[in-house]
C-alpha cells in the first residue's frame, strides 16, 4: 500500500471565541489533486495554513510521507516541500517579475560578495513563465504594472520554481480568464505526472469537477463529507457544503422590457492610457449587462474611465439621456453611478477600520448635521445594511479586514446600496466568495434589477456570466468585439473574446 503524501488527523484550532476546526481529518496521495470546498468560515483556509506552517494546530496530528510534521513557520514547511499560494497575493509590487520569482532564493555567482547571477535567473524565470502561459516579455516588468490575473500566474510560477511535494492553491483562478484557467489545468496535470500532490481550494465548482480526483467538504469547521471522482457534481458538492439544495442558483425573476430605456450610454469613449479604439455600449433600466473578455481586453479600465478613475479624452457618457461629466469618482458617485471594484481589499474597503466606518464613509452627507455625524442615524444605517445583507459580524465595530471574503464583499455592496444607485458597476462581483454567499449576492442583484437599477457586470466566471446576464458585450484587445443576446453560449463568448465572430 502506498504511503499517503499527507495525513491530517483530528485537527483542532481555536481562536478567541471561535472554533475554526473541530476534529478535521484528511489524506492526500502522491500525485493526487484533492479539492477542499466549503462556505466561507468552514475552516478551509485555517486547515491549509496548519498544513503550511502558518498556524499550529491546538490538537491533532500532521504526517508528511509517513513522518510526523511540526512546521513552526511557512519557511520550515517550504523547506520540506509544502508550498501555499495564498488567495490574497503575496508579491513585492515594486520589484520585477524575475525578482519576485527568486525572492529569498536568489541565484548567485561564486565569491564572498554573493553577486546575483541575473542571466541564470532570467533563463530559469522565462521557463517558469512559459510553463504558466505568461509571455516571456513580462519577465522584467514591474509586478505593479500587471493585471490581477497575470499577478496570480506569477505566484504560481514562483511556487513551481521550488522543490515542491505538496502545492496548496487557495482560489488560484479567482483572477484568471478561461484561457488562463485552461493553462492552469495543464500545469496541474504536469504536477500530477511529476508525483506532486495538490490541495486545491476553490468556490468555482465547475473547475473543481474539472481537475479534482477527490473532494473533501468542510462545514462549520468539521468534515461534512467526501466525494470520489465519479460522484463530483455541482449538486452533490452544494448539498454537502450548505446542508440543503440550492434550487435556483442563478435567480432571474426580473423581466427586462425589450424597449427599456438606456440608463447609461457610452459613446465613442477614449481614455488616457487606453487603446485608440473608441468604445460604445449601453446599459438599460432593469437589466444585467454582462461584459466578458480575456485579461488585458480592457474591461476594468473601461469601467474605471466611466467611474472617473481614468481621464476621458474623447467621447461622451450619458445618464438617462443627459450628458454626464465625470472628472473624478466623486462626480460619478454624486450622479448615482457606483463601482464595486475587482479588488475589494485594495480599492473597496478600508481594512483596518470597522464595518460601520466602511458603511458610513460614502454616506456621511445623509447622516450628518451641521454639528457632526448624527450617531443615532448612523447606527440605524449600520443596522439596516448589516441585517438586510446578512453580514456575519459580531458588531458594526468589528474591523472589516477580519471578516470572511463573502462578508467583506457584502459590506462593499452595502455602502453603495445605501446611496440608492442608478447604475451599479460590478467588477468580478463574487471573486473569492463561497457558494452560499454567491447565491445571496445573485439574489440581491436580481432584486436590484427588478427595481429598475441598471447593472453592468464584468466577470471572468463563465457560469456567472451566462447564468445572470440579460445581454453580453464582449471585449477583445480594448475594443467592443460584439454583443450577444437571447440564448447565450460559452462558445459564442469565447469566439468574440479571441477575435472571431459570434457565429
Amino acid at each position: 500500500m502506498t504511503t499517503p503524501r499527507l495525513q491530517v488527523t483530528d485537527a483542532r484550532k481555536e481562536f478567541p471565541g471561535v472554533v475554526a476546526l473541530d476534529g478535521v481529518s484528511l489524506t492526500l496521495a502522491p500525485g493526487e489533486v484533492l479539492a477542499i470546498v466549503g462556505e466561507n468560515g468552514a475552516g478551509k483556509s485555517t486547515l491549509m495554513k496548519i498544513v503550511a506552517g502558518v498556524y499550529q494546530a491546538d490538537a491533532g496530528e500532521v504526517v508528511l510521507d509517513g513522518q510526523p510534521a511540526h512546521f513552526a513557520s511557512p519557511g520550515a514547511a517550504a523547506a520540506a516541500g509544502v508550498i501555499l499560494i495564498h488567495q490574497e497575493l503575496n508579491l513585492a509590487e515594486n520589484l520585477t517579475v524575475i525578482d519576485n520569482l527568486f525572492l529569498g532564493r536568489e541565484v548567485t555567482v561564486g565569491g564572498g560578495l554573493r553577486v546575483l547571477n541575473r542571466r541564470a535567473m532570467a533563463e530559469r524565470g522565462k521557463e517558469l513563465l512559459t510553463r504558466v502561459g505568461l509571455p516571456v516579455d513580462r519577465a522584467f516588468a514591474k509586478v505593479e504594472s500587471l493585471p490581477p490575473g497575470e499577478k496570480q500566474l506569477v505566484e504560481i510560477a514562483r511556487a513551481l520554481g521550488t522543490d515542491v511535494r505538496i502545492l496548496i492553491m487557495d482560489e488560484p483562478t479567482s483572477s484568471l480568464t478561461q484561457r488562463e484557467t485552461e493553462t492552469l489545468y495543464e500545469v496541474i496535470a504536469g504536477l500530477k505526472a511529476a508525483n506532486v500532490s495538490v490541495l486545491y481550494i476553490s468556490h468555482r465548482l465547475a473547475e473543481v469537477k474539472q481537475c479534482a480526483d477527490r473532494v473533501i467538504v468542510l462545514r462549520d469547521g468539521r468534515n461534512a463529507g467526501e466525494l470520489a471522482k465519479a460522484d463530483i457534481t455541482h449538486d452533490n458538492m452544494v448539498r454537502l457544503m450548505v446542508g440543503r439544495d440550492l434550487k435556483q442558483f442563478y435567480p432571474k425573476t426580473h423581466k427586462t422590457a425589450a424597449d427599456a430605456p438606456a440608463v447609461l450610454t457610452v459613446r465613442n469613449l477614449l481614455y488616457r492610457g487606453g487603446p485608440d479604439i473608441p468604445a460604445s455600449f449601453e446599459v438599460r433600466a432593469g437589466e444585467i449587462l454582462g461584459m466578458a473578455g480575456l485579461v488585458g481586453a480592457g474591461r476594468t479600465e473601461l469601467s474605471e474611465a466611466v467611474f472617473g478613475v481614468r481621464h476621458v479624452v474623447e467621447g461622451e457618457i450619458l445618464l438617462n439621456g443627459q450628458p454626464l461629466q465625470v472628472r473624478s469618482p466623486a462626480d460619478a458617485i454624486a450622479a448615482g453611478v457606483l463601482l464595486v471594484p475587482e479588488d475589494r481589499r485594495l480599492h473597496g474597503l478600508v481594512l483596518p477600520q470597522s464595518v460601520g466606518f466602511n458603511l458610513s464613509l460614502p454616506n456621511l452627507a445623509q447622516i450628518s448635521t451641521p454639528f457632526g455625524v448624527a450617531r443615532a442615524q448612523e447606527a440605524e444605517l449600520h443596522r439596516t445594511w448589516i441585517d438586510r445583507l446578512r453580514v456575519k459580524t459580531p458588531s458594526a465595530a468589528q474591523p472589516v479586514g477580519l471578516l470572511s471574503g463573502g462578508n467583506q464583499q457584502k459590506v462593499v455592496y452595502g455602502k453603495w446600496l445605501a446611496r440608492g444607485p442608478k447604475v451599479l458597476i460590478l467588477d468580478e462581483p463574487t471573486r473569492g466568495v463561497d457558494v452560499g454567499a454567491k447565491a445571496e449576492i445573485y439574489a440581491l442583484i436580481d432584486d436590484l434589477v427588478g427595481k429598475g437599477v441598471a447593472v453592468w457586470m464584468i466577470t471572468s466566471d463563465m457560469e456567472e456570466l451566462l447564468g445572470m446576464s440579460d445581454r453580453v458585450v464582449v471585449m477583445h484587445e480594448g475594443k467592443v468585439a460584439g454583443e450577444l443576446h437571447g440564448v447565450l453560449t460559452e462558445e459564442a463568448v469565447m469566439r468574440l473574446a479571441t477575435g472571431g465572430t459570434a457565429t
